[in-house]
């Protein structure tokens, strides 16, 4: 008797070894299901490490070296083009021109945006029309906005200053004086980024349940009201969404001041990737460019958790 209560205990009962196997059945088909998705996740992932993770080990690795005349590295120099990026001017400059131009583009593309799909979002007749017009921009590439609006800021033959003129304004040196510069490559930003922005925001618009605003105005709500009340806070993730991205596009910027200005006059719209791509191209710091490409990385990357951690609070979703 005491045989048999001894092999009872060292016995796995039944009920525990199912489970013991269900739980192994269960594991292998997660691990199936695992590198499946790995499978068909490896050519994105492969894309990824190749363009942009690789580079950017690459891109650290080199901002460490002094390089020679063909850009291969030659001395460790460690942290010395860090420390070269806050002794000169040149990226001091580019930052804070580069922070400007982001202030210049990103709030008055946003609302212009917002203006026009109000404006696209009324229902009148053949408003499709309008709504083509103004997103229009998006099919327009950049080197064509750049050189569209470098004729209409010639300063002899311009459109612009020739309409200033019947109005009896001086014409304005729009690419030549370094305080408007910047402005008027900022206003092709904007020009480019709008007709992406309305669409967005449009579309943001027409998601927002009617039945909200027939209720406010059963309440006695005016026009006003159901703006601030109800299109605002159901728009405010498509402002989020938004500001992250033109925030991004706009520290980015490159053809415009390439085709416009060529980072003139004096340094005025020297952005930071142009000034990367000068460094880089034609004097040929190739660990100073890497260094300043790791730092708009950088500066960029802070910008984006900022936005997530304290604006993202302000954001109402539905």
């Amino acid at each position: 008797m005491a045989e048999t209560n001894q092999l009872n205990v060292l016995r796995p009962s039944g009920g525990n070894s199912g489970k013991r196997f269900s739980l192994t059945g269960v594991q292998k088909r997660e691990t199936k299901k695992f590198f499946v998705a790995m499978l068909f996740l490896f050519p994105s992932l492969f894309i990824f490490a190749t363009f942009t993770f690789i580079p950017l080990i690459r891109t650290i690795s080199l901002s460490t070296y002094l390089t020679d005349p063909i850009g291969r590295p030659t001395v460790f120099a460690g942290l010395l083009q860090y420390e070269r990026l806050f002794t000169t001017t040149t990226f001091t400059n580019s930052f804070t021109q580069s922070t400007l131009f982001v202030l210049y583009t990103v709030p008055t593309a946003i609302f212009l945006g917002l203006v026009l799909a109000l404006l696209g979002n009324m229902r009148l007749k053949q408003i499709s029309i309008f709504r083509a017009f103004f997103s229009s921009t998006i099919a327009v590439s950049g080197a064509t906005a750049s050189l569209m609006f470098l004729y209409l800021f010639h300063p002899t033959i311009g459109n612009l200053n020739y309409i200033l003129g019947i109005f009896g304004i001086e014409p304005v040196e729009w690419l030549i004086k370094e305080a408007s510069a910047l402005p008027s490559v900022a206003l092709v930003s904007v020009w480019l980024q709008l007709g992406l922005n309305t669409v967005i925001i449009l579309a943001a618009m027409q998601g927002i349940p009617e039945e909200l605003y027939e209720s406010a105005m059963i309440d006695g709500a005016n026009s006003w009201n159901k703006f601030i009340h109800i299109t605002i806070p159901f728009l405010s993730s498509t402002f989020f969404f938004l500001l992250i991205v033109d925030t991004l596009a706009s520290f980015q910027t490159f053809t415009p001041v390439h085709i416009m200005t060529s980072g003139g006059p004096i340094d005025s719209t020297n952005l930071l990737v142009y000034s990367i791509y000068r460094e880089f191209y034609f004097n040929g710091k190739y660990g100073f460019a890497a260094a300043q490409s790791i730092m708009l990385f950088l500066i960029m990357l802070v910008l984006t958790i900022f936005q997530f951690v304290f604006v993202e609070r302000k954001v109402f979703y539905e």
